[in-house]
């Protein structure tokens, strides 16, 4: 019956309202601590639009990272979950790109709003494993859109001390009220418009890596328990 509910226009922004102000509720019982503020402060000193990476599984806490009345928006699913995600970080302050990154016309159709996003000078949030996965591995699209666009990503992650891990495909992170958060902001990575496709490889690898770095660096300075990658698929390995 709530999935039901959920699929019509009314439950979804009941819901979306709600889970908003619980996120916003939420963040604010929360002593945060900002890693690499330097990196923080010359995003938001600057004009120039970015593209701001971070995992699926972190996605719950991450409008509140966007602590600048520059306007920002985020990449969702056509998907009913995406869709709740969506009307949330509405009301969050945050703008919809509607589309998947993934192959395929719906794709194209997301790579092109993302490039005029970025154009009109507003930053875009992606996260590189999302929808569906695989956890924490970084898909070609993000690596695209900063190649023809000429935006630097920005890998970004959070993590709270008291939390649930939940066993979703993406392990996602529940946030717990009234406990020590951190915000880790890490260094950009820019992608040159005649990257061959070697380079395109291994720029994707570069930030697959440096997000999940962020991410054991978030584990390890408020001792919870490392979430791992999923195993490489198989065309990966060869």
């Amino acid at each position: 019956m709530l999935k039901r509910l959920l699929r019509t226009e009314t439950g979804r922004e009941v819901a979306s309202r709600l889970l908003a102000a619980l996120i916003r509720g939420l963040s604010r019982t929360i002593r945060w601590q900002v890693l690499n503020p330097e990196i923080r402060d010359e995003v938001f000193a600057s004009d120039r639009p970015i593209i701001g990476a971070f995992w699926h599984n972190r996605i719950m806490l991450m409008s509140e990272i966007w602590q600048t009345g520059r306007p920002f928006a985020m990449l969702q699913s056509k998907h009913p979950d995406g869709r709740l995600i969506a009307r949330t970080i509405e009301h969050l302050g945050i703008g919809d790109i509607e589309g998947s990154a993934g192959k395929g016309k719906g794709g194209a159709q997301a790579m092109r709003s993302m490039l005029r996003t970025l154009k009109e000078g507003i930053a875009v949030g992606l996260t590189p494993d999302g929808p569906r996965g695989p956890r924490m591995r970084a898909g070609a699209g993000i690596i695209a859109l900063a190649r023809m666009s000429g935006a630097p990503i920005y890998p970004v992650t959070w993590n709270v001390r008291r939390r649930r891990v939940l066993n979703s495909w993406d392990r996602f992170i529940l946030a717990l009220p009234f406990t020590r958060g951190v915000y880790i902001w890490g260094a950009p990575l820019s992608v040159p418009r005649d990257a061959d496709e070697d380079t395109l490889e291994a720029l994707r690898l570069e930030l697959e890596k440096r997000l999940n770095d962020l991410c054991l660096e978030a584990d390890r300075t408020l001792g919870t328990e490392p979430i791992l990658p999923a195993e490489p698929e198989p065309a990966a390995l060869a």
